[in-house]
């Protein structure tokens, strides 16, 4: 996913010289070709996240494009204040590129796990947050994320992710697309949990549980009309989500539906409002906090309304 999206950029930033890339100290290979093919607009700050976005902020106020690219507790939380003053109280073209969604740095512990990023950026006014699920989306957010004149913040994974849409799919422009029709419950995702929403959905089809999926790659401004349409069919809604359940799509959503006129069974998939202290692989953070595909489907077939099971 990560490589997807900055070889796009890479593709984007030849043909304008306008875009920057600033980076505290990353060593990531993925940089190497705007090192290497644009040394002079590829620019490692050091280990000073808040000073990027300082450096960010002035060279956008001189007519540049500028991606900013760090681990995202780094490029989100320690420069906050930044963000919120230096970018988003001026509307300037920065653009955070965050790694490591959720638990995706699942090792590393809680210094590196990105559970309240999108809680504290949907906060900022003007703020944009893209959200792709694998690598064509990626690759295509990248394009979106330069056509964006204001802040804009992306939560990347570090590697490529089961794909989710063909090769051929390019239509990213309206913030979500349907990916499953279903009458009974409708799951809205985001992220590389998408792949799981889906593993889910086929799961509780084996169960006579129709189901609907959601990729809702654009976490803010969230496109509420064509959101509305796509669950409106379904008699329950579910949002399953790597954040914490506190302030996330789940909350996102729970606001929309709050203010809708006809009330459903709605239900919310997450990592716990605590600290993951456990240590071991991706995959085992998840069942070990209930975000496995046996343990979403169960659930969801517990909760759901006698007449709808």
């Amino acid at each position: 996913m990560r490589n997807d999206f900055f070889n796009s950029l890479f593709e984007v930033a030849k043909k304008d010289d306008r875009l920057i890339m600033l980076s505290s100290d990353t060593g990531a290979l993925v940089l190497d070709q705007f090192r290497e093919g644009l040394p002079a607009r590829c620019i490692n700050v050091g280990i000073a996240e808040s000073n990027m976005i300082g450096v960010a902020a002035g060279l956008a106020m001189s007519g540049k494009i500028v991606y900013v690219y760090a681990i995202i507790p780094f490029v989100t939380m320690r420069c906050y204040e930044q963000i919120r003053v230096s970018v988003c109280c001026q509307d300037l073209p920065v653009k955070m590129i965050g790694v490591g969604a959720g638990v995706d740095y699942s090792t590393l512990g809680p210094t590196h796990h990105a559970l309240e990023d999108v809680a504290i950026m949907r906060l900022l006014p003007g703020m944009t947050i893209l959200s792709p699920c694998d690598d064509v989306s990626a690759a295509a957010l990248a394009k979106v994320s330069y056509q964006i004149p204001g802040p804009t913040y992306v939560r990347l994974d570090r590697s490529g992710q089961p794909p989710v849409y063909p090769e051929s799919h390019s239509d990213f422009a309206h913030g979500l697309n349907v990916l499953r029709e279903g009458k009974d419950i409708c799951i809205v995702s985001t992220g590389k949990i998408v792949n799981t929403a889906l593993q889910v959905a086929e799961e509780l089809a084996n169960a006579s549980v129709d189901v609907g999926v959601v990729d809702l790659y654009q976490l803010k401004p969230i496109n509420v009309e064509m959101l509305t349409s796509a669950i409106s069919q379904a008699r329950c809604v579910a949002t399953l989500e790597e954040h914490s359940i506190v302030g996330g799509l789940g909350s996102a959503l729970a606001e929309i539906l709050a203010e809708q006129e006809q009330p459903r069974r709605f239900m919310r998939f997450g990592l716990p409002d605590s600290f993951c202290r456990q240590y071991g692989s991706r995959e085992y953070l998840h069942r070990l906090n209930r975000l496995d595909i046996g343990s979403i489907a169960d659930s969801i077939q517990q909760n759901l309304p006698a007449k709808v099971r």
